[in-house]
């Protein structure tokens, strides 16, 4: 069945029949708006748009792995506040002759990402459209904690990362030269695997600034560098580099480092702590804030490109 023949509402129904709800909706689907639960009296607010052809293509992925892009690129970025995710709305925008079944495996995939966090989809809104589009916002708690801004990082601070980094982008490289092995990097491009917890658990350590990494680890931090009025250098050494990475980009003819410092998609989350602070293992320091000279990579100026920038 096309959505066209499911009609406006048939699509709704079925949508929302997929959804649980969380402990933080009050009211949810099926009314004017929701009600979540904000314990902190302060709601944390996030929103991004992937559009297909440009964010997705759905011969690279199905439906729930869309669903799951969709949710984690929105719930990382509550996470980088420090705050816990408690819902999201989304805006679906369709061409009519798309299968329904299509639509409902999205939902599945960004009610699945949201589970993982204990958060909820809990309205939204649908439209035809010739160009399939997904714009999801999302909402968070703080639980009394103060956010992690970007502009907090001072001098002397150790730079840290949680999360993988490299191997989304790796991933849509293999991806793009027609190929679907190695898994661990394509599905890495596929399903994002965010470290939501780190979030709270860095403004519990007294995390000064914290980014979510989603469009390159180097343009990500420079966002932090500039909003603090701070230099930020990165040591090359501080990375891993697995061995299917490595034979992917022997194979590729690609420099490996370009996925690893300019790769976005994996959704780690950056942050800036005091020098005293003893981080947790998954906290891997990979550089330190200086007072001055922008991003650099082992004391020098990178040039290997920064990141994804969605104008060009």
């Amino acid at each position: 069945m096309s959505i066209a023949e499911a009609g406006e509402f048939g699509l709704i129904g079925r949508i929302v029949s997929r959804l649980g709800q969380g402990e933080a909706t009050l009211i949810g689907p099926g009314d004017d708006a929701a009600v979540i639960r904000a314990t902190d009296r302060r709601v944390v607010a996030s929103t991004d748009v992937l559009v297909e052809g440009r964010h997705f293509r759905r011969d690279w992925c199905g439906p729930e792995d869309i669903g799951h892009r969709a949710a984690a690129a929105n719930l990382a970025d509550i996470a980088a506040m420090g705050a816990v995710p408690t819902a999201l709305l989304v805006a679906l925008c369709v061409p009519t002759g798309l299968d329904i079944g299509w639509a409902e495996g999205l939902a599945d995939g960004l009610s699945a990402e949201a589970g993982l966090v204990g958060a909820s989809v809990v309205g939204g809104d649908t439209s035809a459209s010739p160009t399939l589009t997904i714009a999801v916002t999302a909402l968070g708690d703080l639980r009394g904690a103060d956010p992690v801004r970007r502009d907090g990082a001072r001098p002397g601070d150790v730079v840290a990362l949680c999360g993988r980094i490299g191997h989304a982008a790796a991933g849509l490289t293999v991806l793009s030269r027609g190929f679907r092995t190695p898994k661990l990097l394509v599905d890495a491009y596929r399903r994002p695997s965010v470290p939501y917890d780190a979030g709270p658990q860095a403004a519990r350590l007294g995390a000064t600034a914290m980014i979510d990494v989603s469009d390159g680890l180097l343009q990500d931090i420079g966002h932090i560098a500039t909003a603090s009025r701070v230099g930020i250098d990165v040591r090359r050494d501080a990375f891993d580099l697995p061995a299917q990475m490595r034979d992917a980009a022997n194979a590729l003819g690609v420099d490996p480092y370009l996925w690893l410092l300019s790769g976005g998609d994996d959704h780690p989350l950056a942050a800036t702590f005091p020098p005293d602070v003893t981080l947790p293992p998954e906290w891997r320091p990979i550089g330190v804030v200086q007072d001055a000279g922008g991003v650099t990579v082992d004391g020098k100026p990178w040039t290997g490109g920064l990141g994804w920038d969605h104008f060009r």
